[in-house]
């Protein structure tokens, strides 16, 4: 359910429309996550007839424009794009939330891939372009790898390889993105003898972002819970350095939002 469609006509257009769905998502089941499970109550008060009725079957769509929304299907038929998959409300109190949004995650996967290779297959992408996209697309973790923490683990697992095999002789001076910003609130103290030593210096260059998977960058700020210890983007999270500065123990949306449910 979109107005105003854009329609991506090359495999970099169709590409980065397929990220700003992907971080929308990613931000719906991650840092929005209280909002997302509030809007996907199966159940809504008749304020008329004070009694609680059923909704429509919803779905989440992640918007080119990296935002999200839960919203009804389409009316036409067929619909413009490929839908997301349906009823998500309903299936949401029947299971463990974590085991719920992992479900969403992995629908929400194949939604993205189908609404990819639509736009593929309706502007006429040859072979090469077909696995040009498909490559670009398999370089980004997945909303599920993302939702469940598989993404973090494989990297570490990964960086912990390159580690063993990685030469000796290695410069273990730290990442300028760390030495600058330092880790906010788990700042280290800045002395100018101490580096990383180089398993340090590899883990922080693998670093996924909690909220959008995207990896490290050394011109970003970022900042790490110290609750669930996963790092974000400061944008990502709406914390700026400045801000951070005052923080002593920072708590993710997630954490903060976390609490005991039926």
């Amino acid at each position: 359910m979109e107005g105003g469609q854009y329609n991506p006509r090359t495999v970099e257009e169709v590409f980065g429309d397929f990220k700003g769905r992907r971080n929308g998502l990613i931000k719906a089941l991650t840092t929005d996550v209280e909002d997302f499970y509030q809007q996907c109550d199966p159940a809504s008060m008749d304020l008329c007839l004070l009694c609680f009725t059923e909704k429509e079957n919803l779905c989440l769509y992640g918007l080119p424009n990296e935002q999200w929304e839960v919203n009804l299907p389409a009316e036409e038929v067929p619909p413009e794009l490929p839908e997301p998959a349906l009823g998500i409300n309903f299936a949401r109190d029947g299971m463990q939330e974590k085991d719920w949004l992992s479900l969403v995650a992995v629908h929400s996967d194949a939604w993205l891939l189908s609404v990819a290779f639509y736009f593929g297959s309706r502007f006429g992408f040859d072979k090469a372009d077909r696995k040009r996209l498909f490559n670009m697309i398999n370089e980004l973790p997945t909303v599920f790898e993302v939702v469940t923490g598989a993404a973090k683990k494989q990297q570490k697992e990964k960086s912990s390889v390159s580690n063993h095999s990685s030469n000796k002789s290695k410069s273990n001076s730290k990442p300028q993105g760390l030495e600058s910003q330092e880790k906010y609130p788990k700042s280290q103290p800045k002395d100018e003898d101490e580096g990383f030593d180089e398993e340090e210096v590899e883990e922080h260059g693998e670093t996924l972002c909690g909220a959008c998977g995207e990896n490290y960058a050394s011109d970003e700020f970022w900042i790490c819970c110290d609750i669930c210890e996963k790092w974000f983007h400061g944008k990502c999270v709406k914390i700026t350095p400045a801000r951070a500065e005052h923080i002593k123990h920072y708590k993710c949306p997630s954490c903060t939002n976390k609490r005991a449910r039926p």
